[in-house]
């Protein structure tokens, strides 16, 4: 439960009308869900304004809103409602999730990278469920929104917070790290993401690791030692926040060797003394694995029930995951693209044992920048010396297969199309892949590649 009292305090907000020493179970700013014992936070979005749903929420039965406006006329008597007006509900949104965090001593995890958040997130919560009730955010709910609306629910049954920061402009990581104050930092690496804002992978390292400059005391950093530029935090002067390091290749404070992988399982020894086995594809995988150990080494779990949580580890929805659909098997990889995970994912296909064709469906990758086209291109010479037939989906793409067949590979496996729902089509009844085939569906986000697959 959370008070009045505790809103006002958060937010700065002026009691319109209510009772202060009135209570609310939680906040949300859907107006199609909210139950009535829950406040009402106007937020302003690309999409809508939910001070336009006010007199909805309050017809349904919500009898506290926190707004920066209200309607005139309300449809309901003042006296039986709680009304807080703030300057701005968005800002006053992160205010109450910041005063939530504050009020609990706990170990905060936050983890942020440019691919591999959110299976390092769920990893992390699942290895820390062993000894803490946790709390995380669901899904990518990783941004301004999505982590207060998360850390708004923290209460006292809660041992411990592990929350996934996202970013795609300067500034980002700062605002949501000034909210969560996590203690402990995890950087999974540096890529060529969002370019379109960031310029460049300095301009990526330099968003990410304000979450290492800015932790709560004690603070502590774990990043990927494995990483170009992590590596210099990693093994440079210590200043500021404790820093362990994981990795495969550089010596580190947790490192993995002797990966094996078989069908679907990957095995690997951690320290030289401790087998773990991880049910999913993608050598980087592993790292995201020895994020999650070496956070819940650093906070007091025995390396045999991190070894269990991880056996039973779930990946998330549309993370290199295997599926089988009419006994053609697929490679789902379809939730976003970028270089580095493209790259990742061709890898696994590379790895992975199969008698018949390996066939890749490429989604165009968005949000580069100038380089646009430059990734696009080596992403089909990358393409050329793994795959035997290879689809094409929206107009980078398409640079992609043209790249792909300069570099040799016979045009007749090469399709170009527009859209996904085209590509199913040339995937069934122009290639008919059989059960011996195994097809990699990538893409960005907003190019629907999940389609290609679905029934």
């Amino acid at each position: 439960m959370i008070e009045v009292s505790e809103l006002l305090k958060a937010t700065q907000g002026k009691l319109i009308c209510g009772d202060a020493s009135g209570r609310v179970k939680g906040i949300s700013i859907d107006s199609r869900s909210i139950n009535p014992y829950e406040a009402f936070c106007a937020i302003k979005g690309n999409n809508f304004d939910g001070h336009d749903f006010i007199n909805n929420v309050i017809k349904n039965g919500c009898k506290c809103v926190i707004a920066e406006s209200f309607p005139k006329p309300l449809n309901k008597d003042k006296s039986s409602l709680t009304l807080i007006k703030v300057e701005n509900t968005t800002k006053a949104l992160g205010d109450i999730a910041r005063f939530r965090r504050e009020k609990f001593n706990i170990p905060v995890i936050a983890v942020t990278g440019s691919n591999g958040k959110t299976t390092t997130k769920e990893m992390v919560a699942c290895v820390l469920s062993k000894k803490y009730k946790v709390l995380k955010n669901e899904g990518t709910k990783n941004n301004h929104i999505g982590l207060p609306l998360t850390l708004i629910n923290l209460d006292e049954t809660h041992s411990a917070a592990v929350l996934e920061i996202g970013t795609n402009h300067p500034g980002e990581v700062k605002y949501l790290v000034d909210i969560a104050k996590p203690n402990i930092g995890i950087v999974t690496n540096i890529g060529l993401s969002h370019l379109e804002y960031f310029c460049d992978l300095e301009g990526v390292y330099k968003e990410k690791s304000v979450l290492i400059n800015n932790l709560k005391t004690p603070g502590i950093g774990i990043l990927n030692a494995d990483d170009v530029l992590l590596k210099k935090r990693a093994f440079g002067k210590k200043t500021g926040s404790v820093v362990f390091g994981f990795g495969l290749v550089n010596e580190s404070d947790y490192f993995a060797t002797c990966v094996k992988s078989s069908g679907v399982k990957q095995r690997f020894l951690v320290q030289g003394k401790y087998w773990f086995t991880i049910n999913t594809l993608g050598r980087y995988n592993i790292y995201n694995a020895l994020a999650a150990i070496s956070c819940g080494r650093i906070l007091g779990l025995s390396y045999r029930q991190i070894v269990l949580a991880l056996a039973k580890f779930k990946f998330p929805y549309s993370r290199l995951n295997f599926l089988e659909i009419n006994s053609v098997r697929f490679i789902d990889d379809t939730y976003n693209s970028n270089p580095v995970s493209l790259k990742q994912a061709l890898n696994a296909l590379s790895d992975f044992e199969a008698r018949g064709r390996k066939i890749f469906v490429m989604g165009d990758m968005l949000e580069l920048g100038s380089r646009t086209e430059e990734f696009h291109r080596q992403a089909g010479i990358n393409a050329a010396g793994i795959c035997n037939a290879f689809i094409a989906v929206g107009k980078y793409s398409r640079l992609a297969a043209s790249a792909a067949i300069q570099e040799g590979f016979s045009i007749k496996n090469v399709f170009t199309c527009d859209n996904s729902v085209q590509a199913k089509e040339i995937l069934f009844s122009r290639l008919s892949p059989r059960s011996e085939d195994i097809v990699l569906v990538k893409g960005s986000r907003s190019m629907r590649m999940e389609e290609v697959f679905n029934k």
